[in-house]
């Protein structure tokens, strides 16, 4: 569902070549790299394209894992039963996408326990988006129109990413993101074309609370994303936090109009000369509070996610004990 800002937490730099076998092995990837050729699993690639990656896809398999949550808070809620089944679909699609994301690290060499316990223990991150609570059923849809959307925008260009294994797990991914974000939106828009004034209210207030998150999900802005630049040269990313972020607001100015609803900047408008949307300035401040474990409900999603991973203990155990008793008939047969 959600990659974002990437370069948020400790840096490895970027090792030195010692030998001349590493400078020929570099200059070899870097040639692939410039030809647009997919890196994949058993090729040869620098420890720190390596790592980044591993931080990268696993951050975003957390944030699909974790994104479950404040949607899930709405399944036995959903107003009617069309709007119960496609909340169900999508959370589960979250799921899977975490899976398959898991599946891509692994491919790197980190192991799902190594990244799950750095998720729980705090030392992975996740994005910052889903430290925020969903009061009411409007935020459900402005999630899919808003957060999906901005999800959507980022995603698109992993299809392109130069690590094999990550860029082919985005293309299912995407497609059904694109799901999510036109349910989400199709349910903003019967409310406020069919929906009482109170309901339509509902709406505005969603979309008043999401907007300046939605915005930091692309992560800090490029001249505080040092790390952005390598990543970019590698392939790793297609395009800036800012470049995305310009592109995720002139998309959204005329949907917003279309449902009826104000997005909340005064400083918003057309610039003619740019040929792109003026906003506001964002509150980064509140940004690395909540990146940094302040936010609303981040002891909330983490402290859900650790029980999660506790009280499933005795189903892995038995898993684990299933497979080595059927590996230990099939070797005696």
């Amino acid at each position: 569902m959600y990659t974002q800002a990437m370069s948020v937490g400790p840096q490895d730099q970027a090792a030195k070549l010692q030998t001349a076998e590493e400078q020929q092995r570099n200059e070899a990837f870097e040639a692939r790299i410039d030809a647009g050729d997919f890196i994949e699993a058993k090729d040869w690639m620098p420890d720190h394209y390596r790592k980044t990656l591993v931080r990268q896809i696993s951050q975003h398999a957390h944030s699909e894992i974790v994104g479950m949550l404040p949607e899930g808070n709405w399944i036995t809620r959903a107003p009617t039963l069309k709007r119960k089944a496609i909340l169900l679909a999508k959370v589960q699609d979250e799921g899977g996408h975490g899976l398959y994301l898991y599946s891509a690290a692994e491919t790197l060499g980190t192991s799902r326990d190594q990244m799950l316990d750095a998720l729980h223990t705090g030392k992975a991150k996740y994005s910052s988006i889903f430290n925020y609570p969903t009061l009411t059923w409007a935020d459900i849809g402005v999630v899919g129109w808003l957060v999906d959307g901005a999800a959507i925008m980022n995603q698109v260009p992993l299809c392109r990413c130069s690590y094999g294994p990550y860029a082919r797990a985005m293309i299912r991914i995407c497609r059904e993101e694109s799901f999510h974000q036109r349910q989400g939106y199709e349910s903003l828009l019967v409310m406020m074309r069919e929906g009482t004034a109170a309901q339509k209210a509902m709406v505005q207030d969603a979309v008043n609370r999401w907007w300046w998150p939605s915005l930091m999900m692309f992560g800090p802005a490029d001249k505080d994303s040092p790390n952005s630049e390598q990543s970019m040269r590698w392939g790793i990313k297609r395009l800036t936090n800012d470049e995305l972020r310009q592109k995720f607001v002139d998309a959204t100015v005329p949907q917003a109009e279309l449902l009826g609803v104000t997005l909340p900047d005064p400083d918003l408008k057309w610039n003619a000369e740019r040929e792109h949307h003026d906003f506001g300035a964002i509150d980064w401040a509140e940004f690395w509070r909540v990146v940094g474990g302040n936010g609303p409900c981040n002891t909330e999603r983490l402290g859900t996610r650790v029980k999660a991973w506790d009280d499933g203990a005795w189903v892995r155990e038995a898993a684990l004990a299933h497979a080595k008793k059927r590996a230990t008939a099939a070797k005696a047969a």
